[in-house]
């Protein structure tokens, strides 16, 4: 039986007086799933979990390179920039093996604030689930390159000419993970250590490219390991002279990084909500009317997944990665392929999913559109047992090509308001209309070289 929150406060209590821990380590994950925090003394932690603590709330009104948003009504310079409630979750509870002496614990924003945090977000997907009758499981996969590089040299270099930890293309390759065994063993030991266990880590095609699966778990949890490992990963290269990137596509030479989500779904009194043995392919009429509306919504629900300018370089033909809403049965070329797996593995593989997405937000709309097409009894397409590259498909189905045209596309929708709410929806699509005008003020250097001397 899980643990009241009374609980879990009186074990951290006595976990950080037994190890006589005097900081602890907190943080909450930002619209860009990137993990904002700081060190906090015993006392001020102590009194924290009971009261809750104050946090900057320009953390929700600037983007990944700490610029201010000039375009949403949550915060911003009109609100001066208060302190907004935040949560203290003692159940995150995780240790860092390299900080022995600390712990690292999440937070969630409350108050007003509650309404545009990405974890919260999730979190109210999951009780529609709940109130639905259902408990839902997920895991993350991801794609991630490694280069013998340093913040300092990917700088110096104009993140040009990047030297990859290893060369070539090779594939679950077992010279590459047994020459760099005392690397992969450690990052699989950190995850086990911090509480987002590997269930399998490989080599993937291209030069210094892995590919790790963690384990599934409850999907709020299972979304904060997968912002853990991302973040962890990141923080564990660099700690040996490398960098990793979650980049969606860091080359065109390459494809693109997958961050592919599974989802399934339990009935609260036992029995998969997914699996029917006397259904075609074995798929329920739950399961059936979950693609449907993953189908349906995915174009207008593409912003809370594809949230980068750089996510829509990924999503081009032939390159492993869906271009449009399809589904499939055990079909790697559309956007969700579902996996027949028996009353206890039968699930969903979202797809469209890149490296670079916030885990929260991606499974929020994943999770949520499905329950939608529950409620609406919404009927996918045929499924696709070809490949899906070379198939026509109806302009429904069509994905938005940029990050501004899918911030539209979410600021319209109205089952994305019915899900998440209408402050979730204009604040996260006016921060992604942001981050399209901030890649328009860039001069590319392929525009250099195609117009600097001949137009």
């Amino acid at each position: 039986m899980e643990k009241s929150n009374a609980e879990q406060s009186a074990a951290v209590r006595k976990l950080l007086t037994e190890r006589g821990i005097e900081h602890v380590k907190i943080g909450v994950f930002d619209g860009d799933g990137i993990l904002r925090g700081k060190y906090v003394n015993r006392d001020k932690f102590l009194s924290a979990l009971d009261k809750g603590l104050g946090f900057c709330d320009v953390v929700l009104g600037w983007d990944s390179n700490d610029q201010l948003f000039d375009n949403v009504k949550f915060t911003g310079w009109h609100t001066a920039f208060p302190d907004a409630p935040v949560r203290v979750l003692p159940a995150t509870c995780r240790d860092i093996p390299f900080e022995p002496k600390t712990v690292l614990i999440l937070c969630e924003f409350a108050g007003r604030a509650e309404s545009v945090c990405p974890r919260a977000t999730l979190r109210r997907v999951l009780a529609r689930a709940t109130n639905m009758g259902y408990s839902v499981s997920a895991a993350a996969e991801f794609e991630f390159f490694l280069f013998n590089e340093t913040p300092e040299t990917v700088r110096d270099k104009g993140y040009r000419d990047l030297q990859p930890m290893t060369p070539g293309f090779f594939g679950y390759s077992v010279l590459r993970n047994s020459v760099h065994s005392a690397l992969y063993q450690e990052l699989l030991d950190l995850a086990q250590a911090m509480r987002f266990p590997i269930e399998g880590l490989h080599t993937e095609t291209g030069p210094g490219v892995l590919e790790a699966a963690l384990a599934h778990c409850e999907a709020l949890e299972a979304a904060d390991r997968a912002a853990l490992f991302k973040t962890f990963t990141k923080v564990l290269a660099q700690r040996h002279g490398l960098m990793a990137t979650f980049m969606a596509k860091w080359s065109n030479k390459y494809p693109g990084q997958s961050g592919h989500l599974h989802v399934s779904m339990q009935k609260q009194g036992g029995g998969s909500v997914f699996h029917d043995p006397a259904k075609p392919n074995e798929m329920s009429d739950s399961m059936r009317w979950f693609v449907g509306g993953q189908q349906a919504l995915m174009p207008e629900l593409l912003a809370m997944v594809a949230s980068t300018v750089n996510s829509y370089s990924r999503l081009v033909p032939g390159f492993w990665a869906p271009t449009s809403a399809t589904w499939g049965v055990e079909n790697r070329t559309t956007a969700l392929r579902v996996i027949r797996g028996g009353p206890s593995s039968q699930r969903v593989e979202y797809r469209i999913a890149a490296a670079d997405i916030n885990p929260y937000l991606a499974l929020a709309a994943a999770i949520g559109s499905g329950l939608w097409g529950i409620e609406h009894r919404i009927e996918p397409d045929e499924p696709i047992a070809a490949n899906a590259y070379d198939r026509e498909h109806p302009p429904q189905r069509r994905l938005p090509g940029t990050l501004q045209e899918a911030a539209e596309r979410l600021a319209a929708s109205k089952p994305a308001r019915a899900l998440f709410g209408d402050e979730f929806v204009e604040h996260h699509a006016a921060t992604r209309q942001w981050e399209e005008r901030e890649f328009r003020k860039a001069i590319t250097d392929w525009e250099l070289s195609r117009y600097f001397e001949i137009i």
